[in-house]
């Protein structure tokens, strides 16, 4: 039977509805259950605390709940892994961050691959480290600093959360762009270090915003500068880093990712329940009151991000010589 244009027309696009409908279906209904968010980390983290929130947030606009489950070790490995070999159904979700697009090239080897098997879904914060010194480090500004590095190879010590962490990478992206030789002092964690740097045990940190802030603030530490590319609120009259080492930038960030395999739908919707919930007035407060600012992006430009700083990573991994051991 020969059909005719119309016909033709009329069929197509029957079978485009078609197509669309268990789609359009499944996103309208999601969630039906609850929602597990794993966080790749040790409870009580700022990624553990900021996804409680937006959990919390999610349940309420979803009508169910959105368990955290903290999945720690190898570096977010493990849990980051478990999430992308899990059904790709929307029910099983990634805290993802910094630490995901380090690992890329830190790791040799690695049962997955963040990019390939992450989609991601939506962001969450997205913020600068600081570089702060002990007090009786001679250097008030980023310039004086520099200089006194140069004068000083080697012999000042860099603290920082453990090999590999953004602290640590931070660090290596400065020595890289500002040409100066110091001594990197890697801790189990970000509370030691600090403690370390405000005891003057070391004399330089690059902590993420949480660990330093009230030290900052209570004259403990001294803030040369921030590592985004702009100043930040949290810290007035701070200057960015870039301003003194051209091309500088490092951020800290948290988003949500998803399997691969997800519908498209369900991640659409779940990109815009979490943008939703950052333009609120609780959400962009907390996440002020931590050193961030809301990080509301699609899931393409998360994902443009991602391959960006996954790529800026590799080099100081390359430059540093450091690998997982």
């Amino acid at each position: 039977m020969k059909l005719d244009r119309r016909q033709l027309l009329h069929l197509g696009s029957g079978l485009v509805a078609a197509a669309l409908a268990p789609r359009t279906v499944l996103a309208d209904t999601f969630p039906s259950r609850p929602v597990k968010i794993v966080v790749p980390f040790a409870p009580g983290g700022i990624g553990d605390i900021l996804m409680r929130l937006a959990g919390a947030q999610l349940q309420e606009r979803l009508g169910q709940p959105f368990i955290i489950e903290t999945r720690p070790g190898a570096g977010g490995n493990l849990g980051t892994e478990m999430v992308a070999k899990s059904p790709g159904d929307g029910y099983t979700l990634l805290s993802t961050g910094t630490p995901n697009t380090i690992n890329a090239s830190y790791y040799d080897k690695l049962n997955f691959d963040f990019i390939h098997d992450i989609v991601p879904v939506a962001g969450v914060t997205h913020g600068p480290l600081f570089m702060v010194v002990n007090p009786s480090v001679p250097a008030q500004s980023v310039p004086e600093f520099i200089a006194y590095a140069k004068a000083n190879p080697g012999r000042i010590a860099m603290a920082s959360s453990g090999n590999g962490t953004a602290p640590h990478l931070s660090g290596e992206l400065f020595k890289m762009m500002a040409g100066v030789d110091m001594v990197h002092v890697p801790y189990r964690s970000e509370g030691p270090a600090i403690t370390d740097v405000v005891g003057g045990q070391v004399q330089l940190m690059f902590p993420n915003p949480p660990a330093a802030i009230e030290h900052i603030r209570a004259g403990r530490l001294r803030a040369l500068a921030v590592t985004s590319a702009e100043p930040v609120a949290a810290l007035p009259g701070v200057p960015a880093l870039g301003s003194f080492v051209p091309g500088y930038e490092a951020s800290a960030w948290l988003g949500l990712g998803a399997p691969r395999s997800t519908p498209p739908d369900i991640v659409e919707r779940l990109n815009k329940e979490v943008n939703a919930i950052l333009t609120t007035p609780e959400m962009r407060e907390r996440i002020g009151a931590l050193g961030s600012t809301p990080f509301v992006a699609t899931p393409d430009e998360l994902a443009a991000f991602i391959a960006v700083t996954t790529e800026r990573w590799a080099k100081v991994v390359a430059f540093a010589g450091i690998k997982a051991q």
